[in-house]
């Protein structure tokens, strides 16, 4: 292989690093692809929800419709948690319109969730990318050396399987690739749990597991649908003391996933008997693939060091039960990488860069928090109950069942209502419900310009103010002036004071919250661009 120079490196191609690239190229920043796997495994679709959050992010760069397209569920299909003794046995309780996967939720949001299995997800990011100008995948490698200096970082990749940190060339990788080396300004390190990254970084996890193994399943099964509980579901969480878990759809056809959880760690147990003991019946099932696992609520002690970022699991790994994982690795994605792109094309300060952890960190640990809680409300913890023939008991549960789980499927307010810094501007009572407010370090509130065009739509990929362009003559001449890209838009459909509660508006290129005002002078233009090119401090969640 020639030698690799680029802007940035991107070790690891998972979901994360493929949005980190995604949000560089969208940019205008060129950067290389280091991932191990040379395809997409489906039988290990560990993600299964897109939040809607992400999900805007997705439309920023045009890319929402094409999950829509690919996911095989189609939004609206159900978005439904049924709990049941078995998956075709008797239902306990259902939750409505979870997850944020309801459209009828869509005016709080620019998008709404998606169903979708993650190598979908990564699927679409690889092919999106392989078109993209200024992104590389260098996919049947991985890093085997890095070492970071005053004004770049080198290192060395090679063929998966190899070895060798001294830089020697090595054989026999997938088509005969040889290692080579390569220089860039930054890397990220995207290489979730067994990062080096990390590792060169000095930085550790804190925290544990849950101690409680579990085994995932990916089958298929001709017919299930047919003998389900109670019609259409996302989740089939079965309540049964000798056989506890979770089941639900890949597809609309015969692809299912299931959960056998609280199981001993037996090499030995038989997966297609584990799935018949969820679903209640004897059906056909064909294993397409396992996993198996324990939940993990861990962070790192620090995000960075001077030219290396963690993003993703190589600095958090939570819990699954909820879904925050994947779509908080995704947040970080964007967050560094626009900090990233605007450090590199010279608009905005390298002490941005450190606003990246102080911003990021503190709502990886409010999620693996919120995450650790509802692992706590585990179907093995309610199961017992389910065994009781009594209706009042099993009304009893129902209710149990409904106040256990509320955060994790109603969670809105964690979803949408974190911000960054320690403003004032609370969104949300318990992370369940969200009022969205318009203040410093929060998300843009949402609206529809009109149907089909959101003001989410109108916003550039650098800053945006939003206003009277005259009123905000101050801060967009020092804009200029400064090099940095703000983009004026007058118009949201409504007056910009009545829906924001401010004359102007200046926004992010990630949606959030810079700052807002009524009126701005010449020396109050130099603070806000001062502050709004540093970042904010550490971020509150909820708030």
């Amino acid at each position: 292989m020639t030698p690799i120079r680029t802007q940035v490196l991107i070790v690891g191609g998972g979901p994360v690093g493929l949005a980190t690239a995604m949000e560089l190229t969208f940019q205008g920043i060129d950067c290389v692809v280091v991932e191990p796997r040379t395809t997409v495994s489906a039988t290990r679709p560990r993600a299964k929800t897109t939040s809607a959050r992400t999900m805007e992010l997705f439309r920023r760069w045009s890319f929402a419709d094409e999950i829509r397209k690919r996911a095989p569920i189609p939004v609206g299909w159900s978005s439904d948690i049924a709990f049941c003794t078995t998956a075709t046995g008797q239902e306990i309780a259902r939750l409505r319109g979870v997850l944020g996967l309801d459209p009828a939720d869509h005016h709080l949001v620019a998008e709404p969730g998606q169903q979708v299995g993650q190598p979908v997800v990564e699927q679409a990011l690889r092919d999106a990318l392989a078109e993209t100008p200024g992104c590389r995948l260098v996919l049947g490698q991985r890093l085997l050396s890095l070492a970071e200096h005053r004004d770049s970082v080198t290192g060395v990749v090679g063929p998966d399987g190899a070895r060798d940190t001294d830089g020697r060339d090595t054989d026999g990788g997938p088509d005969g690739l040889a290692s080579t080396t390569f220089e860039a300004d930054y890397v990220v390190g995207a290489d979730g749990a067994r990062s080096l990254v990390r590792t060169v970084i000095g930085a550790s996890y804190q925290g544990g597991n849950s101690g409680r193994p579990n085994l995932s399943v990916v089958f298929r099964s001709p017919g299930l649908a047919d003998h389900l509980v109670g019609g259409p579901a996302l989740h089939y969480w079965v309540l049964n003391p000798a056989a506890p878990g979770v089941v639900g759809p890949l597809d609309l056809a015969d692809t299912w996933w299931a959960i056998a959880t609280g199981r001993p760690d037996d090499d030995r147990a038989d997966p297609a008997a584990l799935v018949r003991d969820l679903i209640g019946r004897d059906v056909p099932v064909e294993v397409l693939g396992t996993d198996p696992w324990q939940a993990r609520a861990l962070l790192v002690d620090r995000y960075r060091s001077e030219r290396l970022f963690l993003v993703g699991d190589a600095a958090h790994q939570n819990p699954p039960w909820g879904g925050h994982g994947y779509n908080t690795g995704i947040g970080d994605a964007v967050n560094l990488g626009w900090k990233l792109a605007a450090v590199l094309r010279g608009w905005a300060p390298v002490a941005l860069l450190d606003s990246y952890e102080a911003e990021r960190r503190p709502i990886a640990e409010q999620t693996i928090a919120i995450a650790a809680a509802n692992t706590a409300a585990l179907p093995t913890d309610l199961a017992t109950a389910a065994a009781q023939d009594d209706p009042a008991a099993v009304r009893a549960l129902a209710e149990r069942v409904r106040a256990a789980k509320r955060l994790e499927f109603y969670c809105s307010g964690l979803v949408l209502g974190y911000g960054y810094g320690p403003g004032l501007g609370s969104q949300t009572t318990d992370g369940t419900d969200f009022v969205p407010r318009a203040m410093p370090g929060n998300r843009l509130p949402h609206r529809w310009v009109h149907p089909g065009l959101s003001l989410f739509d109108l916003l550039a990929s650098g800053f945006t103010l939003l206003g009277d362009p005259a009123l905000g003559e101050p801060l967009l001449t020092m804009a200029e002036s400064l090099g940095v890209p703000v983009a004026s838009v007058a118009e949201i459909g409504v007056p910009v004071e009545r829906f924001l509660g401010a004359s102007l508006v200046l926004v992010r290129p990630d949606q959030h919250v810079a700052w807002l005002g009524d009126r701005v002078t010449p020396s109050q233009a130099t603070e806000v661009w001062t502050n709004a090119l540093a970042g904010f401090g550490p971020s509150s969640v909820p708030r």
